[in-house]
């Protein structure tokens, strides 16, 4: 299979050995959420979200209780949310959303990332013309006809719709659509009573780059370091797979 589809498999090992990043980066969309608009699910959208997501990793829901309870303090600081854009090796471009308390300790991190690894960090908005922002939901869809629901989500937005694999090998359902489509989407497929996997705002690449596999190594080097650092939320990038 080659040295880098064994680096990619031993990412994902790592990866999913990291539930507790992943409860931190969710424990900080929700303290944002919370600030953004109270901490009433039922009226904040953005909080409903996050509660979703946290689910579909197993978050404890006394750990979900916590993180708003905390935010809910005014005394409790928020995060800045600010994007950072660039170009690792090989010319793959990679874009990181973060999600920090100080500004500063971000910029020189993501900054010392790409100047080790070969990569170059630019300005915000250079990327403007690779990555689109979509709205991507996942959820189970049961027994449901997949031609139905399309009919039934056009008047939400609908983009795309699509079965990819769980980890278990269970189907499950993706829509697409506008990111300014978000809300609209997310109440649709609540009213439909749809099992939620994930509710997310993802940057999507509109052209990729190929590269060799011994070069996505030197790249992946790259992404793994931005991913294990606790202000980043999520990294894009357009090597292709």
């Amino acid at each position: 299979m080659g040295r880098a589809f064994e680096f990619r498999k031993e990412r994902k090992f790592k990866r999913w050995a990291k539930m507790a990043v992943q409860f931190t980066r969710i424990g900080k969309e929700i303290v944002m959420a919370v600030k953004d608009g109270g901490a009433n699910p039922d009226a904040n959208s953005r909080l409903r979200t996050a509660i979703q997501n946290a689910k579909a990793v197993n978050m404890p829901k006394h750990t979900v209780d916590a993180a708003i309870k905390r935010a809910s303090n005014k005394d409790e600081r928020g995060y800045e949310e600010h994007v950072y854009e660039g170009y690792a090796l090989h010319g793959v471009a990679i874009l990181i959303e973060t999600a920090t308390d100080n500004t500063n300790r971000t910029v020189a991190n993501v900054r010392s990332y790409f100047s080790k690894t070969g990569g170059s960090l630019g300005k915000t908005g250079s990327l403007d013309f690779i990555f689109n922002r979509k709205s991507i939901f996942r959820f189970v869809p049961g027994e449901k006809d997949m031609e139905e629901l399309e009919f039934e989500l056009i008047d939400a937005g609908l983009e795309e719709l699509y079965l990819e694999s769980d980890e278990d090998g269970s189907d499950i359902a993706v829509v697409q659509t506008a990111f300014e489509d978000f809300g609209k989407m997310q109440k649709a497929l609540e009213d439909l009573g749809f099992e939620m996997k994930s509710a997310k705002l993802e940057r999507i690449a509109l052209s990729t780059t190929e590269i060799t596999e011994e070069q996505a190594v030197d790249v992946i080097k790259l992404i793994d370091k931005l991913e294990e650092d606790d202000d980043v939320q999520a990294v894009y990038h357009n090597m292709q797979e």
